[in-house]
């Protein structure tokens, strides 16, 4: 017999179609049948950030060349429809009344061509009393400007309020504490920038509308699509080509995708759309956007007693996805993996005249490691002790069955001792630690700094808590797989096709995926949180075997032998009865038996019993010119505990990209806006995008401690890489300048802000 093809490094099945022909994105859609003859919207975007709307004037782009119909939301007679966190706020697809951000849409173009479209927009004359805007989170909060007057306030979630937290922000708590030290920190706004900006095409057949859409959630936008146009699920298909990256950004759909539909049937034509980058900068949610007041206190020994945070999230100019991330995701982990036996969390999320803010990559995790992590730092070089110390001290001590936080989480499993030495094994800490000592002792204007995390997150929590599979086997043996999830570069057709193999023996290259078409798998969670192999693989898994338990079944008629002992021979892929392997069935012949009954099928559900709570630790060394600021990333050690590894070639890809994306915050990343709500970084010039020239060679240490929560010992990987790398990377470019007598700099670390924070120190 062969071993199991779990666990090994399985080179992704993927990879030859995008390194030959290439992905079939939303715009190479230029063979759809229904999509011949298309014409193209193009969207009229507001030019500035917060005003009432006085007037439109589509005359001059009406006589453009090429132009079909011009439609404002009056000429549509756009309904409001209430924010889903807070529905007090209410907005209309097309701004009728008033704008609220610098890009929320106000009109739709419809050209022939797509270059028609772009000139035509910049005709369309859009007058505005102008209001003043709010950029700063903290002068909204309290400002009597409101952006949804019928909310009352520019708050529009707040936990004392919508959970009936206590507003628990004054000192009592640390009272018994020998050293108390309190932090402002900034976790700031950052842009997702897939690769694939967004698309999306339209066509009408039938009255049923065929939407195609760059989405992480075929299912889920069906449904926002379709409570948008007001239709039934039987009238709306949605159909997902190849997604070239959305990191949380296209989980739900978007005014321009939902608008398509409604715009389609007005001209009676299919319709594209696909945004330019720009337009992506300022439309596409953004991510993050928190200002964090933070208190620690503890014993001058280094044990940690109480921690408290005020978060004061962003929501940008909607009350989206973004807003509810402080309270459900950065609150809940706020503990991170610190047994602090008393924690006190308040989250304010409030509107601003920015773009709205939504999941991005790690989606509030990050923010509450990076809090808990830059806290950690500075009570350590508040009593004077190495802060891997003082995080030792304070950590859950290994557990295997369950543990409560003081913030009433509650973990699966836990070993993060483990990894912190894992990883400051692999660095070699104490030689690092050397080395700075010996650079500080002489002078060198390039210092090192050595920035250690450990964390916690939480993986597959995002409802619903399960996923639907099917597997099919045709009459020539090949097997499809349909599963509900979304793979946008994360190998689901590799190690779904691996987990489908372990089971029925079937071989990979016989096994097809099926995913991201509403008509084929109607019910589906998408991916997102990380849950993508710990329930969609895992309802996989639980499919095959019922698969196998069917078709032995009907091996044992057609060898005319008791079920009991048909036995599958998974190296073969066939069926014999035991002790006779020379008389056989493989899965063609089982699958041709059962066509009259309309095929060989098996789906199924996996619900799985709760989240998962993946963690790790990650060292980060850097390099920082103290005459200039400039911080040179020199290496990165990663541990993250993801559980059972399935394809360790995979999991080292997630990791890889969650380290260049945490890094690229804590070191580069930022959108900025100017005091009118102008956004300052529109495309990838001014947007500091992060590349291979500025990261080091990635080193990975492999660790595994399986769930009990789901068949398959998984828990989720997609994000951590991301969690673990940002609080690193940030320490350590602090810790170069401490001795300088630097306490805190705020991401992005840039070499500016390093420069002023030494100057400051001196």
């Amino acid at each position: 017999m062969g071993g199991s093809i779990l666990g090994n490094r399985v080179i992704r099945k993927e990879d030859p179609k995008f390194l030959t022909t290439g992905g079939e994105y939303v715009d190479d859609l230029h063979h759809e049948p229904l999509l011949m003859g298309a014409a193209h919207v193009t969207y009229v975007r507001s030019s500035v950030a917060h005003g009432h709307i006085t007037n439109i004037n589509t005359t001059d782009a009406l006589n453009a060349p090429g132009v079909i119909a011009v439609f404002t939301g009056d000429d549509l007679d756009l309904a409001e429809m209430p924010a889903a966190f807070n529905p007090k706020a209410k907005r209309t697809l097309l701004a009728r009344t008033k704008v609220r951000y610098v890009g929320e849409l106000v009109a739709a173009v419809i050209t022939e061509t797509r270059a028609q479209g772009e000139d035509a927009a910049e005709m369309v004359i859009v007058d505005y009393d102008v209001l003043p805007a709010l950029v700063d989170i903290e002068e909204a909060m309290t400002s009597t400007n409101l952006i949804y007057e019928e909310c009352g306030s520019n708050v529009v979630f707040d936990t004392t309020t919508e959970l009936g937290i206590p507003d628990n922000t004054g000192d009592a708590i640390f009272a018994n504490c020998e050293v108390v030290v309190k932090g402002r920190f900034i976790n700031q706004r950052v842009a997702p920038c897939p690769l694939e900006v967004r698309g999306s095409a339209v066509a009408w057949v039938d009255g049923r509308l065929y939407q195609w859409l760059s989405t992480q959630h075929a299912q889920g936008a069906r449904d926002g699509i379709m409570a948008a146009l007001g239709l039934d699920v039987s009238q709306v298909r949605v159909i997902t080509p190849d997604v070239g990256g959305g990191f949380g950004a296209k989980i739900g759909p978007y005014p321009e995708e939902m608008l398509l539909g409604t715009l389609a049937k007005k001209v009676d034509r299919a319709l594209r759309w696909h945004e330019t980058r720009s337009e992506s900068m300022v439309g596409l949610g953004h991510g993050r956007a928190q200002i964090q007041y933070v208190t620690i206190g503890g014993t001058r020994e280094g044990k940690v007693l109480a921690y408290q945070m005020h978060v004061l999230q962003d929501s940008g100019a909607w009350v989206d996805m973004g807003t509810i991330l402080a309270p459900f995701m950065t609150r809940t982990m706020s503990s991170a993996v610190y047994d602090i036996p008393v924690i006190e969390v308040r989250t304010t999320s409030i509107v601003t005249n920015t773009t709205p803010t939504t999941a991005y990559r790690g989606a509030g995790r990050p923010e509450a490691t990076a809090a808990a992590e830059r806290a950690m730092d500075m009570f350590a070089a508040e009593i004077g002790k190495d802060a891997v110390e003082v995080r030792r001290m304070n950590l859950i001590p290994k557990f295997m069955n369950k543990h409560t936080t003081a913030i009433a989480q509650t973990y699966d499993v836990g070993d993060y001792e483990l990894a912190l030495d894992k990883a400051l094994d692999a660095a070699n800490y104490t030689e690092l630690r050397a080395e700075q000592a010996r650079r500080r002792a002489s002078g060198d204007k390039k210092q090192l700094g050595i920035g250690v995390s450990v964390y916690v997150e939480i993986t597959g929590g995002v409802p619903p808590m399960g996923e639907t599979a099917k597997i099919e086997v045709l009459d020539n043996g090949r097997a499809v797989v349909y599963t509900g999830t979304s793979p946008h570069g994360q190998g689901h057709a590799t190690v779904w096709s691996m987990i489908a193999t372990e089971q029925t023996g079937i071989p990979m290259d016989m096994i097809d995926l099926v995913w991201g078409d509403t008509d084929l798998v109607p019910v589906g969670g998408g991916t997102m949180g990380s849950r993508s192999l710990q329930q969609g693989g895992a309802a996989v898994n639980q499919v095959a075997i019922e698969l196998v338990e069917t078709a032995k079944k009907l091996a044992a008629r057609l060898l005319e032998a008791n079920e009991a002992d048909v036995v599958l021979d998974k190296d073969r892929g066939v069926f014999h009865v035991a002790g006779t392997p020379a008389v056989a069935k493989s899965w063609a012949d089982v699958a041709q038996s059962k066509k009259i009954d309309g095929g060989l099928i098996q789906e199924g559900r996996f619900t799985a019993e709760g989240p998962t709570y993946p963690f790790g630790a990650h060292v980060a060394v850097v390099e920082v010119d103290t005459e200039t600021g400039k911080v040179k990333h020199l290496r990165h050690i990663a541990c993250d505990d993801a559980g059972r590894v399935l394809n360790p070639l995979l999991l080292e890809g997630q990791i890889h990209g969650g380290i260049a994306q945490g890094a690229a915050q804590a070191l580069l990343e930022e959108v900025r806006y100017d005091a009118d709500g102008n956004p300052i970084t529109t495309n990838l010039a001014d947007y500091a995008f992060i590349s291979a020239a500025e990261l080091p060679s990635f080193e990975v240490v492999h660790m595994e401690t399986p769930t009990f929560l789901n068949p398959l010992g998984a828990k989720g990987i997609g994000e951590s890489g991301t969690i673990g790398s940002t609080p690193a990377v940030q320490s350590a470019v602090i810790d170069a300048v401490s001795h300088l007598g630097v306490r805190h700099i705020d991401m992005p670390t840039t070499a500016e802000r390093v420069w002023l924070a030494i100057a400051a120190a001196k």
